[in-house]
């Protein structure tokens, strides 16, 4: 028998709102967080517009002193972890620190620092560079800085596996408690990657759209006129515990974590397999991995990024998993709204997922307005849909070829 993973607690810092509630609440509304660029001045770039996390005051929620110390991913990483132990009533003390993990995912970790830290080696010499450059800079600064701030010392790692990396965290992190390595992980992943030099590299692969005059309607997955992705930032950080341990304090639990599995499409650097074949070995293993068939599967949170390419895929690897029931299986990319956030997509899509479970709606897909041939599925069109939610299938992947797939299911 192995141990079952519950979720007991959630977080987020997303570009359409700061916590769950305002995240949700927009999700629901339909409200895209696509805006002009605020970060640096976009004015020479082909996309001038992103999802830019707003009214973010790290100073108000941690003082200057220890906001000056940490990237702005680990700023995002932080206040989700505050927010899910809050949410979670999950105090960290002696009696249990040892066996309480982290897991930070993070596609690019603390590129703002390292391009800040660059241009003072440029203009002012070595001897000026932060000494605080390289924790603030490291893909594990996040971890490792929350492990400090709540005194966990149980498992505590990042991971890179691109635009998978928070489903791979957040399954990870799971596979961690059913092995016995922790009785509880802090578990998501956090982006702040809105640069020039970010947007410039991905404007130069085409991957971006560049509707410039309507940046609210750029995200349109699935939709025939798509051009390209919404950039977006911020964090997501889940609380998963075995199914015995939040029994045994009394917790709320949110839903279960029930199936997880991971793939590459070992076929190009950043291009998916055009049938979605790694796709498909991914949902296939996390379907087995909770002991699921296609039909059971309530709804699917899409990776759906709005590219012609990964949109066309994960349609087909649907398709080829699901069969016939792909038709009657609802799907929706809530990157519509809130962007593409690269490594931490897929935390707050975990989020999302246990959402529509708790509260038997499903977010929509914004900006659907022409049917692609190629992509005719149900998208839950521009409106929310009420209906009971039992399983929900949340896909992700990355550059790379990284495919990763979670199941998020009602607790019995």
């Amino acid at each position: 028998m192995r141990k079952r993973v519950v979720v007991t607690g959630m977080g987020c810092v997303s570009p359409v709102g700061n916590n769950i509630k305002e995240t949700w609440d927009a999700l629901l509304a339909g409200k895209s967080g696509a805006a002009p660029i605020t970060a640096f001045d976009a004015s020479a770039h082909k996309t001038k517009f992103a999802a830019e996390v707003k009214g973010f005051e790290p100073v108000a929620l941690f003082g200057s002193r220890e906001a000056r110390k940490m990237d702005r991913f680990t700023q995002f990483a932080t206040a989700a972890t505050l927010e899910a132990l809050e949410s979670a009533n999950f105090k960290i003390d002696e009696s249990n620190r040892d066996r309480v993990g982290i897991l930070i995912g993070t596609g690019i970790g603390g590129i703002i620092t390292l391009l800040e830290q660059y241009d003072v080696l440029r203009e002012r010499g070595p001897e000026r560079v932060s000494p605080f450059l390289i924790p603030m800079m490291i893909a594990d600064g996040a971890a490792g800085n929350i492990a400090i701030r709540v005194g966990a010392r149980g498992p505590n790692m990042s991971l890179a596996t691109a635009c998978a990396s928070g489903t791979n965290s957040l399954g990870e992190a799971a596979e961690m408690i059913r092995r016995g390595s922790a009785d509880a992980m802090i578990a998501g992943a956090s982006e702040a990657a809105i640069t020039a030099v970010s947007m410039a590299g991905m404007n130069v692969m085409t991957a971006l759209s560049t509707r410039n005059n309507d940046p609210q309607r750029a995200s349109r997955p699935f939709d025939k006129d798509r051009d390209g992705f919404l950039m977006g930032e911020g964090s997501a950080v889940l609380i998963l515990e075995s199914q015995e341990h939040a029994e045994a304090r009394g917790a709320k639990i949110l839903c279960e974590f029930a199936g997880y599995g991971t793939s590459d499409d070992a076929h190009h650097i950043s291009a998916p397999a055009e049938n979605g074949a790694g796709a498909a070995i991914s949902m296939r293993l996390a379907l087995e991995n909770a002991a699921l068939k296609p039909e059971d599967i309530s709804y699917i949170n899409a990776h759906g990024t709005s590219t012609y390419l990964n949109d066309k895929s994960e349609t087909a690897a649907i398709k080829t998993v699901f069969g016939e029931q792909a038709y009657n299986t609802p799907i929706s990319s809530t990157k519509s709204m809130t962007g593409h956030l690269l490594g931490a997509s897929g935390a707050l899509e975990g989020m999302v997922s246990a959402l529509a479970i708790m509260n038997s709606i499903l977010p929509p897909t914004i900006n659907y307005e022409t049917p692609d041939p190629v992509c005719d599925l149900d998208y839950v069109p521009n409106q929310p849909r009420k209906m009971v939610v039992n399983h929900v299938m949340s896909n992700s992947f990355g550059f790379g070829g990284h495919n990763a797939t979670l199941i998020m299911s009602r607790y019995q």
